[in-house]
Order: structure tokens, then sequence, then C-alpha cells
């Protein structure tokens, strides 16, 4: 049973969801989106993130710094689910629940459930993505990226794009509606390719300027070299860690970053830009490692509103005295 506290903590939660999504509602109106966060454990007694994806929202508990009983942590979920219900207009059936904790440094997230899960389209700036909400922690979406892929649209027209570390092509999607002539993407899992070519397919967009590529970033940045290929944009987003069954050894993008770097940056054609991303809270970039490339960190103007102070870092990486296109 909720106990008073509880309640008050659901009173809370409710009138800072109110404010939050009335406020972001406008934003998603004027930029054709139905899909944002609206609160990050705004209030410290209540370490809930809370994100909305059209006519459902995800509401993700994080690990407490203590102890609190099954059954009391239960009763609150359930006051806290019933304030997301009410503040954004939602059926209870469709607020999805997750825990998530602190990964020790070679964790990584595993899939929760077998099967091909329930997708439901979302809508972000004029484009449509799959979403999954209930098999894995992450959605299929990474809503952070927003901006820079708004970023990559605006520039894509005409270029050849290499997407690395691709997951469900949001990237691929941005480059192709922006009129890419050529797109690349990258990916060791055949399940987030085949759901990027169902995003693209979703979009209308044109699949004979789309390559998908099923293999090790790592392995592919070899080969690409040796082929001389060149691309005008590369999208460098590695997990934190991966020690994929797939992969011959293990990413551990704290240590391995320089070189991810200036592999990538390798096929960079004349004048191209490497945007290369991380969620690692420890990854402090010594442009000293990355000998002939100009580096600008660009996290402030990557990162939307609603995940605002920070949630990523971000680079532009270009090569050094290079005229940019």
């Amino acid at each position: 049973m909720a106990s008073d506290k509880d309640r008050q903590q659901r009173d809370y939660l409710l009138n800072r969801l109110v404010k939050r999504d009335r406020h972001l509602a406008k934003w998603a109106k004027r930029t054709d989106s139905d899909c944002y966060r609206v609160y990050d454990r705004d209030i410290p007694e209540i370490p809930l993130v809370v994100e909305r994806y059209g006519d459902a929202a995800l509401v993700a508990l994080f690990e407490r710094p203590y102890d609190k009983p099954d059954d009391e942590e239960a009763a609150w979920l359930l006051e806290m689910k019933a304030a997301v219900a009410e503040a954004l207009h939602l059926e209870p059936d469709a607020i999805y629940l997750k825990t998530r904790r602190r990964l020790a440094a070679d964790e990584q997230y595993e899939r929760k459930c077998e099967g091909p899960g329930r997708l439901r389209t979302v809508r972000e700036q004029g484009l449509s993505f799959l979403v999954n909400l209930d098999e894995y922690l992450d959605t299929g979406l990474f809503m952070d990226h927003r901006p820079l892929r708004q970023m990559l649209r605006h520039d894509a027209v005409g270029r050849n794009v290499l997407n690395l570390y691709c997951y469900t092509g949001s990237f691929s999607v941005y480059a192709l509606a922006g009129d890419a002539s050529r797109v690349c993407a990258v990916d060791l899992s055949n399940t987030y390719l085949a759901w990027a070519d169902e995003n693209i397919r979703l979009n209308g967009l044109d699949s004979s300027r789309y390559q998908s590529v099923r293999g090790d970033v790592q392995d592919y940045l070899i080969s690409a070299a040796v082929r001389s290929e060149r691309f005008d944009y590369i999208i460098l987003d590695p997990p934190t860690f991966s020690n994929s069954k797939k992969m011959a050894g293990f990413l551990d993008v704290n240590r391995h970053w320089p070189q991810l770097v200036q592999q990538s940056a390798a096929l960079l054609a004349p004048g191209g830009v490497l945007y290369f991303s991380t969620n690692s809270r420890d990854l402090r970039l010594d442009a000293s490692l990355l000998a002939g490339l100009a580096c600008q960190d660009i996290s402030a103007r990557t990162i939307p509103e609603d995940f605002r102070p920070s949630c990523h870092k971000a680079w532009r990486i270009t090569r050094a005295g290079s005229a940019v296109n």
C-alpha cells in the first residue's frame, strides 16, 4: 500500500510533468515531433526518467543509492505510473516501466526477451522511426542526438556519408532525407541493420543510395582504407563498451578512442568532417593524441533542451589545415 509520502511525491511528479510536457509540446508541434524527454531526475527523491513516445511513455527507475523493500518500491512505482498517465493523458497500459542500474566497466546491457517485439512509430523533426519500448533498456532511437542529426541532414546534400556503429539507422535516415548521394552504414547486428532498413522504407527514401555492411567497425575501417574509400561526413558514435561474441576482441571507448578516431579520419575526403560522440563520463579527448587533426568541441550545440544540461560529448574533427566543404 502506498504511503502518505508516496502520494506526496506523486503530486510533486504530476505537477512537474504537466509543466514540462506543456512547454515541450509546443516545440514538438512546431517541429513535427512526438517523442521527447519530459523528466530526468529533476526531484532527487524521485529518481526517474520519463520519455514520451507518441501515445506511450517509458519510465525508467534509476538504481537508488540505498536498499528499499521490494513491496514498498512496487507501491511507489504504481503511484508514479499513475502520475505519468494523468500528466501525459495516456492509458496506464501505455506506460512502460524499466529499471536502470550502473554497469561495471566490462558489462553491457542485454536484450530482455526473445521475439520480434512490439514496434510503434514515432515522429522526429518530420521523419518517422520505429521504437521498441519493452525489449531493451534502449528504445531504438537516441533522442539526445536530435540536433546533430539535423546538422547532418542540412549538410548532406550531394555528399558521401559513413555511419559507423549505425544502430537502427537514425543518422542514415537523416542523411538520405538530406539528399546525400550515398550512405554507408556499418553495424555488427543483423537485427539493427534490418531495423534501419525498415526506418528507411518507413520514410519512403531512395534505398539505392544506401548500403548496409554487417561487420565489426574496426575491421571495416581497415578494409575501407585498403580500398581507398573516402567520405565527406563520418558519424562515429561507438558504444562505451562492447564484448560481443561476434567481435574478435572487445571495445572500450575510453581506451580505444584515439585509434578509432584516427582510423575513421583516414577515410575523410578533402574537406570532410568526422563527428565523434560518446556517452562515456570518463572520456577526456586529448587532442595531442590526434596528430594532424583539428578538434572542435560541439557538445553544447548538440544537446537538445530536453536533455540539458548534459548527456553526451561530441566533437567536430577535420584534417588540420583542410578547407571544410
